[in-house]
């Protein structure tokens, strides 16, 4: 059998008028940020393995070859959909350290310190990307350790051709690594900026990723690697510690569920807030006809944008780690209250921010990946991971060659307080020793009938969870192939700040001057990277697989 690719290199602005081509495939595939990475997934199911031995093997290889968000030192969530029909998620989330505390980026007046919780080693939770993929390996995989991870093992050692768009990334992080100098070790060429075609080798990671491969998660957060995580820290007034690492476990979670227009919605539970999200702005959506509205309507447009203020402010109050925090999931996803939390919609008429307050009950919310995995057999993965920014707080820990995540930003450092996406947060996000921070990543599977219909997520800080619901809507309500569902033009609505984002040609300038008369504001194009979000996407249809890798960066779906 061959194997398929495709290159997603276009650049954005050529792909408005035709959408690339989705890979067909019968057998497997993998759609991921990295042509290797894809490559290394794919291999391992063409050699026996599943969907979820495909996930763990592109996983660590996205810590080798995709180091701005795929990566050891961080976290991230998988749903997964077994063959027998079964749902289960994976939260492979941070947590805070042992000696974390609320107040703990404020200064004795209470001023937020600037820098702190997004620059500094006191930025990290403690990582969970290793023991979720090796959980997920476990539970579900097939292959062993030094098989799904020998793809990884080898990039890592012996190398491989940079790309523009890599040494472009290593460039812009340079000057911000110069106070550390094992990162700019890492990321230069004998402290020159790399060019593009150089072969790039990281000696310390192959060594990290070997003793994993040979001693599991005790090679990660027991021994040498974990002594050196924590010889880090203490370089730079960290807080993560061995027991912290000796402590830290993945949680499998109830799945989100919901339904809209006859498929079942699959999604990621709190401390991820975009399966909830998700599912709410869906319910809010389904009394109306998008459809017949037309895809870039101002009537569609509107509708997409009041449900989502409506969501984000709820994410403000209620979202957070439930094992801390008792979070209102059932009520928020209901059907029911999406009829009130939108009964003052008005078809004519933007809502007010201002005046727009988290929903009640009458009884008592951007560096990150995504990929997504599925075999012949109807197993099926969601997968995106994370170290928050991009590159994280940009500091490697010396000796065992990986980059530490600052996701700590994620929890509300202080009470409406916006985080680096703009995101505000109160008492259910506050920080705690232990807890998970909340995040937007937002892993979805819609299913119909039982199977994998459509397996999708993407990047994008607080513009993941619009992300994925446009990918829906242009699916389920627009009839679109799932080339045109994740390449066309996306907009984006938070709440707070008042304002719509969107890439260039979402809203054209006629839909612009409607929007502007019913009251919407702050119209502005998506400041960073070529758009918003990136959504790896599966679509299933009459049996065959449909890869489509987002030609807004550069990736691969690879199918066979």
């Amino acid at each position: 059998m061959r194997i398929i690719l495709t290159l997603g290199l276009l650049l954005f602005f050529q792909v408005q008028a035709a959408s690339p081509g989705a890979i067909h495939a019968s057998e497997g595939m993998v759609v991921s940020r990295s042509a290797l990475a894809s490559t290394a997934g794919v291999e391992i199911m063409k050699s026996g393995g599943n969907a979820i031995d495909a996930a763990v093997a592109t996983g660590f290889a996205l810590a080798v070859t995709y180091p701005s968000a795929g990566n050891l030192g961080g976290g991230g969530f998988a749903v997964i959909q077994l063959q027998d029909g079964t749902v289960v998620t994976l939260d492979h989330r941070e947590t805070a350290p042992g000696h974390a505390s609320r107040d703990m980026y404020l200064d004795k007046d209470g001023t937020v310190i600037q820098g702190l919780s997004r620059q500094s080693h006191a930025s990290s939770g403690v990582p969970g990307t290793v023991d979720g993929l090796l959980t997920l390996l476990e539970k579900y995989g097939t292959k062993t350790r030094r098989e799904v991870m020998a793809t990884a093992i080898r990039l890592a050692r012996e190398g491989f051709p940079l790309s523009r768009d890599m040494t472009e990334q290593f460039a812009g992080v340079l000057g911000f690594m110069q106070d550390h100098p094992t990162s700019h070790k890492v990321f230069s060429n004998n402290g020159q900026a790399y060019r593009e075609g150089d072969l790039w080798k990281q000696p310390d990671l192959a060594d990290t990723l070997e003793i994993i491969a040979e001693k599991g998660r005790d090679g990660f957060y027991n021994g040498r690697i974990a002594e050196l995580i924590v010889a880090e820290m203490q370089r730079g007034n960290g807080l993560i510690s061995l027991q912290d690492l000796t402590n830290y476990r993945s949680v499998w979670r109830e799945p989100v569920h919901g339904t809209y227009r006859g498929y079942d919605i699959w999604g990621m539970p709190p401390p991820s807030s975009g399966g909830v999200l998700v599912v709410e702005m869906l319910n809010m959506l389904e009394p109306h006809d998008l459809a017949g509205m037309g895809w870039g309507s101002a009537a569609a447009v509107h509708v997409l944008i009041e449900s989502e203020r409506r969501a984000y402010a709820d994410r403000s109050e209620y979202l957070g780690d439930p094992d801390y925090y008792p979070v209102p999931v059932s009520k928020l996803i209901a059907k029911d209250y999406a009829r009130q939390r939108f009964s003052d919609f008005r078809a004519d008429q933007a809502s007010n921010s201002a005046t727009i307050t988290p929903g009640k009950w009458s009884e008592e919310s951007i560096e990150t990946t995504h990929f997504s995995t599925m075999d012949a057999a109807g197993n099926a993965v969601a997968l995106t991971t994370t170290l928050n920014s991009s590159f994280g707080n940009r500091i490697v820990v010396t000796g065992a060659g990986f980059l530490l995540n600052n996701e700590m930003d994620d929890f509300s450092i202080r009470e409406n307080t916006a985080n680096q996406y703009g995101l505000l947060g109160r008492e259910a996000n506050s920080i705690e020793a232990g807890k998970r921070m909340l995040s937007s990543m937002s892993p979805t599977i819609v299913s119909r009938e039982g199977k994998p219909y459509l397996i999708t997520g993407s990047p994008g800080g607080s513009t993941i969870i619009t992300t994925v619901l446009q990918v829906i809507v242009n699916v389920i309500d627009h009839k679109m192939g799932i080339e045109d569902a994740v390449a066309l033009p996306r907009f984006h609505h938070q709440w707070q700040p008042d304002g719509v984002i969107y890439d260039p040609f979402a809203i054209s300038p006629d839909t612009l001057a409607i929007l502007g008369k019913m009251g919407h504001k702050g119209f502005r194009n998506f400041p960073f990277g070529g758009g918003l979000g990136d959504a790896n996407s599966i679509l299933v249809k009459e049996g065959e697989l449909l890869g489509m890798k987002d030609p807004r960066n550069e990736g691969l779906a690879v199918g066979y």
